[in-house]
């Protein structure tokens, strides 16, 4: 379990979708580990400045919000080309690898077209955003475009790699057993 596991881009003869999949996540990794820090970093200021002034602070609470929302969505690509979200691997090791395979396979393709109907809803919510000018019900009142947008960029990559490592072998990171 606490074996290194190569990114898909890493791995030797990946196609180019592949790579370029694998070097926006990574993008995407660095930039959410930036905005977490900065949300932290709001979130101190928020709390030192309301015990300290007793000053509302209402922007620092949904700015972090949007943030988390966008480290969440658009790093969730990058957490399944690691094989890093939470699996019962119990059935792995009673099944024959013929079997198993075809299990991951049934799985893949059921978290696929979750996620492609979570994105196609995501995007129909950014764009009646976007046209009508939705905004967020409080004071600071910030467009709500934009965490939909990290929802709608998030998953439409999500959708992306999970079809991208049930049909391309080398797209798959290497197992710890």
């Amino acid at each position: 379990m606490g074996e290194q596991r190569r990114a898909p881009e890493a791995v030797a003869g990946s196609p180019g979708g592949v790579r370029l999949l694998g070097l926006l996540n990574r993008a995407i990794v660095v930039a959410s580990a930036i905005a977490l820090v900065v949300a932290s970093c709001v979130l101190t200021y928020s709390v030192v400045v309301r015990y300290y002034t007793h000053e509302a602070t209402d922007w620092q609470d949904e700015f972090s919000v949007f943030l988390l929302i966008g480290v969440t969505f658009l790093s969730a690509a990058w957490v399944h080309s690691q094989r890093g979200h939470i699996g019962i691997e119990a059935l792995a090791s009673i099944l024959s690898p013929a079997v198993n395979r075809a299990r991951l396979f049934v799985v893949d393709m059921l978290s696929a077209l979750f996620c492609a109907f979570f994105a196609w809803k995501s995007w129909t919510l950014l764009h009646e955003a976007w046209t009508e000018g939705y905004v967020s019900a409080t004071a600071w009142a910030p467009p709500l475009w934009i965490p939909y947008l990290a929802m709608s960029a998030g998953m439409t990559l999500l959708t992306g790699q999970i079809f991208l490592q049930a049909f391309l072998p080398s797209a798959q990171p290497p197992r710890s057993h």
